[in-house]
Order: structure tokens, then C-alpha cells, then sequence
């Protein structure tokens, strides 16, 4: 095996989905203690003299106790090298989670013991599903009041349709929780400082009656002898197809099956995956480089005013210095500080293989889907863009520093923190988000960065949608027949504004050679 090719089977790209409040950012902060990344795991609404998630750095994050960015973070464990894509739990951010997961090969899926399967879990796994990503599934809490663990794996296949595979089973619940039992390397964990576990003879072993009271014990034994004979069995073919998940219980709050988490990255999430491209398949162990641009952020470094491009490569090597080809515009550029980061923390990467995630300082050339190779011309799939829920006009309280409005609104369009829409008869830009938090995200984002209070008046418009048509003069004159109607998104593509749902619907059917889509599939080829 080549130098590249070890290297790059070493690589575990995941990301972490969940429900809000099903402790995700706990579980992140648990998993980056335990690979040695940190030294002090923080909660997420911590006091004022405690530590807080590090994955969780913008104002915003830390103001309101949730995650409203991806999170990148990179650390070694085990002789592999796993890059955490920490993803928005919110609803309102589901676009940046959508983008975010074309970017991992496999996801963690955590579900909160108390409530099982959740409105956005199910969500965010059909996303998962979409693209057959591998999914290692935490039960979490297990130290609270909870459901029964068979309970929770018949919720999973039923209302997931996912095959289940136990690989520990809890010994208690709740507030006599205490660890669990392994059920492919008979062992017992009680607290994750243990690497190795309690190695013991099988569920009759002695120490289970001093962890469970006698009456428990006797219904533990025959509940562990259910689910080794009629419970699914791990296949890692099936896994990495995306139609079994390996089960885990535990809680990451109390250090529960974390490290199970973490060895199972190891032992069973894929190295990264092939992909595929416009023209053909880009097999990960090429030797020329390729990646796509996922995120993009402004900002990280408020003392800098800084703006990073988020890669993931999908092949070959990228050395620091290296010249490299920008799709879009068919210019070279030299990648002279590509960066590796831990949140808002960054280094610099003198190298880096297909599967991790480098940032790129950029002044603005690079996009939210754009390419760079050694040369190849080639254009990535799957990073598409949703029609807003939500439109609105910006009211700025200083009417001198609207140029800095303006510049300000093209950066955070670009970042993907909302979309902006152009009026072709000149009146003021619309901006469109996916929920109402993302609104208050854009209006402390330009206070706090910027210097520029807001607040927000209505739009004309209730809808949004991308026209496009086979017939280039069907789409002149529609445009010029609707022009106090027509924008032009930050691509310079066509959108239809709608009055209405009834405007939408009825302008749909006096048209019918303009096809009007919710998604605009980003191509930067």
C-alpha cells in the first residue's frame, strides 16, 4: 500500500445529528475529551467561570445555548485521524446541515433515551438516507428516567426502516444506571477513564450483583439472553450500505459510552468514500488533488476580519504552497495557508488527504460549491441550494452606511447565512432564510461584526422560486412581462418572487413553458 493510500485510509470524516436539546454539543465535547483533543470538556450553558463548548464559539452560539454554525474539528485517535463536523441542530439552519453532510462519510445519530425518535431526527436522517451515509446510532441519557432499551431499537426499525445492531446493552437506567454490558467483547464499562473496561466471563458473572440489586439482576440476565438471540447481529457490508445501524447507550454527560463511540469510528465508519462528479466517479486514493468548497465564514477572527472557504478533499494529497486550479473562473491559485481548525481554534497544514477539511483564506474568489483540482476541469454534485421560507426587507437605521449594508448582506449571502434577492425594478434587496432564527442570527451578526443595527419590514412577496426554461426567448419575455416580479439571486439566476401561494400557483399554470423549482442545484463547474 502507497504512502497516500495509508494515509487516507486513516481519515474518518463524520458528522453529529440529532434533535435539538438530544446533547449533541455535549456528546462533541465528550468525544473531543476523550480523543485527547481537549483537556476540560465544557457544558453548553455554562457559567460565566466555567469553560464553554468549544464547538459552540460565535456570540450567538454561546448567547443562546445552541449551535447555529458547522463546526469543524480535526484530532487523532487510535492511529486515525477524525475530522468532527459538528452540525446546527436548529430547523431553522437545515440548509447549512444539508450542505454539511455532502461534506462527511458517515454521521453519528444521538437520541435521547426519554424520547426516542424525534421530529428532526427523522428529518436529518432522510437526509443521511438520500445519500446512504453510514449512520452509528448513541442512546443517550441513559442516566435520567428513560424508555426500555428494546422499546427504543423497535422505534428506530419502525419509524426509520434501519436495522438495528445492539453492540452493548445498558446495565440499569436512570438514576441506577451503571454502565454498560459489551456485547461482542464481553466487558463491562462503568466510567469512560477506563479504556479497556472490566473484562467478565458473560452476563452470569458475579459482578453484575454488585452493580444491580438482586431482584434486577435475575431480569437483566434474561433481558441480555432476548436480545443475543433475537436482536440483529453487526454486518459491516449492511452498515456501510446504510441499512443497519450499531446501537450504543450511554450518557455523555456522565461519560457513558463515549469511548464505544470513538472505537467503532475506528473500527467501522468507512475512510473516505469515492464521489461523484458530473463527468465521472473521483476515486478518493487518486493521486491528483481535487476538493469542493461546502462553507463558507466570515469572520472567525473578529480582530481580523478574516473569510474562510471550508474544503473537503476528495482526492489525492494538498501540500501547503501547492498551485492549484479554481473551476469557476479557470484561474490558479496558490494554496499558501491552508488551515486545519478545532472551532474557532485553527493551525496550519503543511499537508492534508482526501477526506480531511482545510480552510482556505480567500478575499471572496471561492463559493459555496466550488471546485479546485490540479488542473482538471470537473464539477462536484450534490450541494444544492433551498428557496427561502421566510423573505424580508432590511430597515437600517442609518441611511449613510447603506454601501456597508450592502457589502455586508453579499458576504453573509455568500457564507450561506441567508439568500439575497435583487429586484429587477431597482426597489430595495429581499433577503430570504429557512426560519425566523436565522433572521436573528443575520441581525446580530451585522451588529456585532459590522456595526450595523437593524430591524425588518415586510416583503412584497411570500414565496421564491428559480425560473428557468428550455426556451431561452420564453424566458426573456417572461421576465420582461413580470419584471416588478423577478429578482436575481447572488449567481445573477432568475427567481420569482410571489405575491402569494394562490400568485405562485396561478402564475405556474398561466405558464407552463417556465419551470419554477424550491431547489437550485449549485453548479460550479
Amino acid at each position: 500500500m502507497s504512502d497516500l493510500s495509508r494515509q487516507i485510509q486513516r481519515r474518518r470524516t463524520f458528522a453529529i445529528i440529532s434533535h435539538p436539546d438530544a446533547g449533541k454539543t455535549t456528546l462533541t465535547e465528550k468525544l473531543l475529551l476523550f480523543g485527547g483533543a481537549i483537556q476540560l470538556a465544557g457544558q453548553v450553558k455554562a457559567k460565566k467561570d466555567k469553560r464553554g463548548a468549544r464547538s459552540d464559539w460565535m456570540a450567538t452560539e454561546r448567547t443562546r445555548g445552541i449551535s447555529v454554525a458547522a463546526s469543524v474539528m480535526t484530532f487523532e485517535y487510535d492511529g486515525a485521524v477524525l475530522n468532527l463536523l459538528d452540525t446546527p441542530g436548529h430547523e431553522d439552519f437545515s440548509d447549512h446541515t444539508y450542505r454539511t453532510l455532502t461534506a462527511v462519510d458517515s454521521a453519528i445519530m444521538v437520541i435521547d433515551a426519554a424520547k426516542g425518535i424525534e421530529a428532526r431526527t427523522r428529518k436529518l436522517f432522510e437526509i443521511c438516507r438520500l445519500r446512504d451515509i453510514p449512520i452509528i446510532t448513541f442512546i443517550n441519557k441513559m442516566d435520567r428516567e428513560s424508555r426500555e432499551p428494546l422499546e427504543l431499537l423497535d422505534e428506530i426499525e419502525k419509524v426509520l426502516a434501519l436495522d438495528t445492531a445492539p453492540m452493548v446493552w445498558p446495565i440499569g437506567k436512570g438514576r441506577k444506571f451503571r454502565g454498560t454490558y459489551d456485547l461482542v467483547r464481553p466487558r463491562i464499562r462503568r466510567v469512560d477513564q477506563d479504556p479497556e473496561g472490566l473484562p467478565v466471563s458473560g452476563p452470569n458473572d458475579p459482578v453484575l450483583e454488585i452493580l444491580l440489586e438482586d431482584e434486577k439482576v435475575n431480569d437483566w440476565r434474561e433481558e441480555i439472553a432476548l436480545v443475543q438471540d433475537a436482536c440483529g447481529r453487526f454486518d459491516l457490508k449492511a452498515f456501510r450500505e446504510g441499512t443497519l445501524t450499531p446501537v450504543f447507550f450511554g450518557s455523555a454527560l456522565k461519560n457513558f459510552g463515549v469511548r464505544d463511540i470513538l472505537d467503532a469510528l475506528v473500527a467501522h465508519a468507512p475512510p473516505p468514500l469515492d464521489r461523484k462528479a458530473a463527468t465521472r466517479i473521483v476515486a478518493a486514493a487518486e493521486p491528483a488533488m481535487t476538493g469542493v468548497i461546502f462553507k463558507i465564514q466570515a469572520n472567525m477572527d473578529a480582530n481580523h476580519r478574516d473569510r474562510i472557504a471550508f474544503m473537503r478533499i476528495c482526492s489525492g494529497r494538498l501540500a501547503r504552497g501547492m498551485k492549484v486550479k479554481h473551476v469557476r473562473t479557470a484561474k490558479t491559485m496558490a494554496l499558501q495557508t491552508p488551515q486545519f481548525f478545532f472551532a474557532q481554534d485553527r493551525s496550519l497544514a503543511q499537508e492534508a488527504y482526501a477526506g480531511d477539511i482545510v480552510g482556505i483564506p480567500n478575499r471572496g474568489s471561492l463559493r459555496i460549491g466550488d471546485v479546485l483540482t490540479e488542473g482538471e476541469e470537473i464539477g462536484f454534485l450534490g450541494i444544492p441550494s433551498f428557496a427561502p421560507e421566510i423573505l424580508r426587507r432590511i430597515r437600517l437605521e442609518d441611511a449613510i452606511r447603506a454601501k456597508k449594508l450592502k457589502e455586508a448582506l453579499c458576504e453573509m449571502a455568500q457564507e450561506g447565512v441567508v439568500q439575497l434577492f435583487q429586484p429587477l425594478d431597482g426597489m430595495q434587496p429581499i433577503v430570504g432564510v429557512i426560519g425566523n432564527l436565522q433572521l436573528d442570527v443575520l441581525a446580530d451578526r451585522l451588529g456585532e461584526e459590522y456595526g450595523l443595527p437593524i430591524t425588518y419590514d415586510p416583503a412584497p412577496c411570500d414565496a421564491a422560486r428559480w425560473i428557468t426554461s428550455e426556451d431561452p426567448g420564453a424566458l426573456e419575455q417572461f421576465v420582461a412581462t413580470h419584471r416588478s416580479s423577478v429578482a436575481t439571486d447572488l449567481d445573477g439566476d432568475h427567481v420569482f418572487l410571489a405575491a402569494s401561494a394562490f400568485n405562485l400557483s396561478w402564475t405556474q399554470d398561466k405558464n407552463p413553458q417556465i419551470a419554477f423549482a424550491d431547489i437550485k442545484a449549485i453548479d460550479r463547474s
